[in-house]
């Protein structure tokens, strides 16, 4: 290529806006120094000159319009783009070659770059001065080149260099028809706008994209491949397909249900507890404390140092102790005596506070609700004590004629569930009538034996468990707002002792006696069967979870405690429910005298 004609302008015939162009100036201003091209010689300013390009170039100043004076052409030569007569100063050949780079055109699929093509085209035609002193005619010069020459020069004549099978040649130039650049740019610089907009406005905007695009803008790809998929050949089966499509491997299985183990953590003898369905003799606090009754005295084991504490012993060797229970705080512990006696401990100093009388029979049960201490007595009554004052008992709640075993207050304080040796299940307002008199709100009869096992779900405060003894052996789900039985599940062979709802799941555990003295794991509200844990060898009597929820403490007539991790949470989850769920100081702690 050469240097550039002053004022040459490019008038595309592609409908794009004029551009310079690169052309030699010796073909404009100097036309003898091509040789043959005398034509062009003293055309008038302005005239359009038709080149092999498919463009149209006006020329500059023509000879006799201030231009440079006519060559001859024999110094310069139409490959070497130069005039050695007429040399374009250097700064015009840094801007000819400026100019070149922007005008010179794109190169098309399957076919060479314009400069590859000039470079081989030079090489077929050689260098003989034949070829400098005869340019090819319009109509004879063309720019797509289908075969390359068939000999290379340097190389030896018997190898013959054929022509590339597919467009193209020795070179891969993608095809960008299929891309949407515009499209790609625009979504890429809409990712930095902020501007939030409504679901009506999108939905106009789409069917704008999808009218002038024909596409919509949301679905648009950079790059994407193109040409169809070879189809398989006729009869082909993908037998890996069939293999393992459907089912994972064994190791990379995910399972869905959570390892609970089926042997207790730790066991614990119990001597001389007292084999008594309607009593309550174990209890577990939030400092993790773990009170037990055994027959007339009281032990306390810490479940995290394992250090055991003898709390009190009865003073006369025919009493014993027939039910404890925790304040929620767990610095205080209620316990109720086989002498009608409820007295109550500070565990910090080791000491009794005070000893309350008001019944007339052993107190099998124990409910607190703040500073309101709840009794069950064997005469089927049940006694409110105000542990701030020193007239204890406010309140008496008269609604069962036998035994009074099972009693819970519910986590939000409101209600008071009973169960009774009289088949009879109360559920018991916080206040009192407009009589000045608690009467039940509820009372359920459809229980055939005992009602010991008394707990409320701690997810939902109007939902009640109970189950029945001997005679009934069934576990219902009450809704107590309503007073509709929910849900019913059980085995005939299995007495119901002691129920327990879990706080890391959405499940419940009850424990049984005679035929396999198991504990059993239900789901919620579905009441199926999660698990069965084994190992008691007599009647489960009591259940009492850890703060934590993870561990179930099990009391039996085997004279053993069992602990089973049943409801053991994750590590994060764990971490989690123990900031929630921290120790706060007591309301009552100086209230108490």
């Amino acid at each position: 290529m050469g240097s550039t004609g002053q004022g040459v302008t490019v008038v595309g015939g592609l409908g794009r806006a004029a551009v310079p162009v690169f052309l030699c100036r010796c073909r404009l201003d100097y036309p003898e120094c091509y040789g043959g091209a005398a034509a062009l010689h003293g055309s008038a300013p302005g005239a359009a000159v038709h080149l092999p390009l498919p463009l149209q170039v006006r020329a500059g100043p023509q000879a006799g319009e201030g231009g440079p004076a006519p060559c001859s052409g024999a110094s310069g030569h139409p490959r070497t783009g130069v005039c050695s007569q007429h040399p374009l100063p250097r700064t015009q050949q840094c801007e000819a070659e400026a100019l070149a780079s922007r005008a010179r055109p794109a190169p098309r699929t399957g076919q060479l770059p314009p400069r590859k093509q000039q470079a081989r085209a030079g090489e077929g035609a050689g260098a003989g001065p034949s070829a400098a002193e005869t340019p090819p005619g319009p109509m004879n010069r063309s720019h797509s080149f289908s075969k390359t020459p068939s000999r290379t020069p340097g190389k030896s004549g018997s190898k013959i260099q054929s022509t590339p099978t597919k467009a193209g040649g020795d070179r891969y130039i993608p095809n960008r028809s299929a891309m949407q650049m515009e499209m790609a740019n625009f979504l890429l610089t809409k990712e930095n706008d902020p501007a939030e907009e409504s679901p009506t406005k999108k939905e106009q905007q789409k069917a704008w994209a999808v009218n002038l695009n024909g596409f919509d803008i949301e679905e648009a790809k950079i790059l994407r491949l193109t040409g169809k998929p070879q189809n398989a050949p006729e009869g082909y089966q993908n037998n890996l397909k069939v293999l393992y499509s459907q089912k994972g491997t064994p190791g990379s299985s995910k399972k869905n249900g959570r390892y609970i183990p089926s042997m207790p953590d730790r066991i614990l003898d119990a001597p001389e507890i007292r084999n008594d369905y309607y009593l309550n003799l174990i209890d577990w606090s939030s400092q993790n404390f773990l009170a037990v009754a055994l027959d007339n005295s009281v032990y306390l084991w810490n479940h995290a140092s394992g250090e055991i504490i003898q709390l009190l012993q009865m003073e006369h060797p025919d009493d014993y102790v027939s039910s404890v229970s925790w304040i929620k705080e767990g610095n205080y512990l209620a316990v109720g005596t086989s002498n009608a006696e409820v007295q109550l401990w500070d565990i910090q100093h080791q000491k009794r506070l005070r000893n309350m009388t008001s019944h007339s029979s052993r107190v099998g049960s124990l409910s607190w609700n703040s500073y309101i201490l709840s009794s069950g007595a064997r005469t089927g009554h049940i006694h409110h004590h105000d542990v701030r004052v020193a007239e204890h008992h406010v309140a008496t709640l008269a609604g069962h004629t036998q035994e009074v075993c099972g009693l819970k207050w519910s986590l939000d304080g409101r209600y008071l569930a009973s169960g009774g040796n009289d088949n009879l299940v109360n559920i018991w307002p916080c206040t009192q009538g407009d009589s000045g008199h608690f009467a039940p709100l509820h009372t359920f009869t459809q229980h055939q034996g005992a009602v010991k096992a008394v707990s409320w779900c701690p997810w939902q405060s109007n939902v009640l468990a109970t189950g029945g003894g001997t005679s009934d052996r069934h576990i219902r789900i009450w809704n107590v707002c309503s007073g509709s039985c929910l849900s019913i599940c059980g085995d005939k062979h299995l007495l119901v002792c002691s129920i327990l709802w879990s706080t890391n799941y959405k499940e419940f555990i009850s424990g049984h006696g005679f035929a396999q003295n198991q504990l059993v794991i239900w789901k919620y509200p579905t009441m199926a069967k999660v698990t069965e844990l084994r190992g008691h060898t007599a009647r489960v009597l009591n259940l009492t979870m850890s703060p934590d929820g993870a561990t179930v403490a099990s009391a039996a007539a085997d004279e053993t405690l069992r602990l089973w991790r049943c409801f053991e949470l994750d590590p994060i989850k764990k971490k989690e429910k123990e900031k929630a769920n921290s120790v706060k100081s007591s309301i009552i702690h100086q209230g108490i005298r």
